[in-house]
């Protein structure tokens, strides 16, 4: 399969199919906020920057998380009964992005998270769109994730844990907040072995894709998330 060139100047991409058995679909573009929602709309997402081009991927199988199967396993029942961490939603975007920017992720070595990437999804946060979970345990922020709520689809993009347990805490305490929401999926992109644990799994990517037809038609929960009694409600509006 080609690898295709995107134009700066117009946001869209060739189909998700096309991509290559790595999944690499296109490179360049940018990271606008129309490009970024074109992107996610389209079952793709940029996954690292390299000399000013970004690679835009849509990976087959496609992994992914249904909230109801969700698996919590007695020792994280243990943490959640304990109460050793707090989540909050959306107070410290940035900071979570930039925790997230201090891992490295397969098959890219280092920072993959680099300044263009933080202020595309900060103005997509600044619009409701992108969303952060943060984990603090006392007043320190130990783990979070991040991600782009389309619909009733949510896109994970990255997290992170300074000590044990931290971001699956954020993690199944975002997921339970969004089955009761009644989203249908959160997309987990690639495998890895931290979320099989927790219930994910791949499917073929023209069945992601008919998820994404019906998603085009859903009310997205744009604004400001906060948690109550472990619910998910929007308490600001952009």
């Amino acid at each position: 399969m080609p690898v295709y060139l995107l134009n700066k100047d117009d946001p869209s991409f060739p189909q998700a199919s096309l991509a290559e058995d790595s999944g690499l679909l296109a490179v360049g573009g940018d990271l606008s906020e129309a490009r970024l929602l074109m992107a996610y709309c389209n079952g793709i997402f940029p996954w690292f920057q390299e000399d000013d081009v970004f690679f835009w991927y849509s990976p087959d199988p496609r992994f992914v998380l249904f909230p109801k199967e969700l698996l919590v396993h007695k020792s994280m029942r243990s943490i959640f009964n304990q109460g050793k961490f707090r989540v909050t939603l959306d107070t410290c975007f940035e900071a979570v992005m930039r925790h997230c920017g201090s891992t490295t992720r397969q098959p890219h070595d280092g920072t993959w998270i680099t300044e263009e990437f933080i202020a595309g999804y900060h103005r997509l946060h600044l619009r409701g769109l992108a969303h952060s979970v943060e984990v603090w345990e006392g007043e320190a922020l130990v783990g979070g994730l991040y991600g782009i709520s389309i619909g009733k689809i949510f896109f994970g993009e990255s997290m992170f844990s300074l000590v044990p347990n931290a971001s699956k805490t954020g993690f199944i305490t975002l997921v339970r907040a969004l089955e009761k929401e009644g989203f249908w999926m959160v997309d987990c992109q690639v495998e890895t072995n931290h979320l099989r644990t927790l219930g994910a799994r791949g499917i073929n990517r023209a069945y992601f894709l008919e998820f994404l037809e019906e998603n085009a038609y859903q009310k997205t929960l744009a604004g400001k998330w906060q948690l109550t009694d472990g619910a998910l409600i929007v308490c600001e509006t952009p």
